[in-house]
């Protein structure tokens, strides 16, 4: 089966996280939490899961020149990643995430989103040629929007597939969703850009029908642990979860796009690469941090065949 080519234009961030029994109320100090700091940023996370997997991946992104850039990059560099279109501005530093996660693995998360920003659809055009050769492109919302239009609009018209992760959520430019082949919200991005309340399956095919009549092509509505909900103009298909025991969900749905680009990039049927998609994200969530947690392929077939499947 082939290595896909797959290029992430997207965010860098580093990630100080601290790990409590729970998390803080507005205005409340919560201590003895442990501190640690690793590589994050949706766009970094998922070229490093999909990189991980075995794909070839392209990453395009900006970071600042000071020690936060330079480790990232080298990094990435460690992890197989292309970095020749990582972007350095010497007037802005880096992203920073700050995250807060408790007992159960839920989290708190705020980004100073730095370089991140910085990245202009210019500079994406200079590359254009990397994502028109590409199997899939992977896009989240960390960075400006008028890039994300440029990069999707750029895919969309050479025939490659744009994979769009909604995250963090926020309105989406008219236009926009006509170039997106599938869009990946979790339940609270379900919401935003629909109106409608996400919280089961059939909250979930309501919101994947409304954006259907937008344009996208298929929706991927993904519910944590109950799996994810696949919709397409042929109809709607709910792809259980595996259940795990969660530590830290802070970059699953990372994990579950990386995964998803990954299989599609192989040329599995759409279905497979879903469910592939939902067990990358269930190991991820088993472990504390963002790429830190991001699984290998030979880590993603030992946990599929406990469960006598096959990757």
């Amino acid at each position: 089966m082939k290595k896909p080519r797959i290029v992430v234009v997207g965010s860098v961030n580093t990630d100080m996280v601290v790990k409590g029994d729970r998390l803080p109320g507005p205005g409340e100090t919560v201590t003895g939490g442990q501190f640690y700091m690793a590589a994050g940023g949706k766009g970094a996370n998922q070229a490093v899961a999909a990189a991980r997997l075995g794909a070839e991946v392209t990453l395009m992104a900006k970071v600042g020149r000071d020690v936060f850039g330079d480790r990232a990059v080298e990094d990435y560099r460690r992890e197989g990643i292309r970095t020749d279109c990582i972007l350095r501005d010497a007037g802005t530093a880096t992203g920073v995430a700050l995250i807060l996660v408790d007992g159960h693995g839920e989290n708190l998360i705020s980004v100073a989103s730095g370089a991140n920003y910085a990245l202009t659809p210019q500079e994406v055009a200079q590359a254009a040629d990397r994502i028109r050769s590409a199997d899939a492109l992977m896009l989240q919302l960390e960075i400006p929007m008028e890039v994300v239009f440029a990069a999707a609009q750029t895919a969309a018209e050479a025939g490659v597939p744009v994979i769009l992760d909604p995250a963090p959520a926020a309105p989406l430019p008219d236009g926009l969703l006509p170039n997106v082949t599938y869009l990946t919200p979790n339940e609270s991005e379900a919401q935003r850009l629909t109106g409608i309340a996400v919280s089961d399956e059939p909250s979930a095919r309501r919101a994947a029908e409304q954006l259907l009549a937008a344009g996208v092509r298929h929706v991927i509505v993904t519910l944590g642990p109950r799996g994810a909900l696949l919709a397409s103009g042929e109809g709607m298909l709910m792809i259980a979860g595996e259940p795990v025991e969660a530590t830290d969900s802070t970059a699953a749905g990372d994990a579950f796009n990386g995964g998803l680009a990954w299989a599609l990039g192989r040329g599995l049927a759409l279905d497979t690469a879903v469910r592939q998609a939902c067990w990358v994200g269930a190991l991820s969530a088993t472990r504390l941090g963002a790429q830190p947690s991001l699984p290998t392929k030979d880590e993603l077939q030992e946990f599929a065949k406990q469960r006598s499947y096959e990757v």
